[in-house]
């Protein structure tokens, strides 16, 4: 009977592994920086304007970020 009970429990599902590539992943932010042009879409002085403002916004959010964490967390054990 233990056999029968053994053999109908179902199996435990195996651990999905990320690779190397999802550990080092960048995410959203850092496709947005690092993406390649696509050529399909039309090029438009505005849009890319909005780009360069969006990016710069981005970069100076983060410098700010790590500028709080230097000031909250590291300049203290100093």
């Amino acid at each position: 009977m233990d056999d029968k009970v053994k053999a109908e429990a179902p199996a435990p599902a195996a651990k999905k592994r990320g690779g190397i590539k999802e550990f080092f992943s960048m995410g959203e932010v850092g496709n947005y920086f690092f993406r390649k042009k696509d050529p399909a879409r039309p090029s438009n002085i505005n849009i890319k304007m909005m780009h360069g403002v969006n990016k710069l916004s981005i970069a100076i959010f983060l410098i700010g970020v790590l500028y709080l964490i230097f000031k909250l967390v590291i300049k203290p054990r100093l």
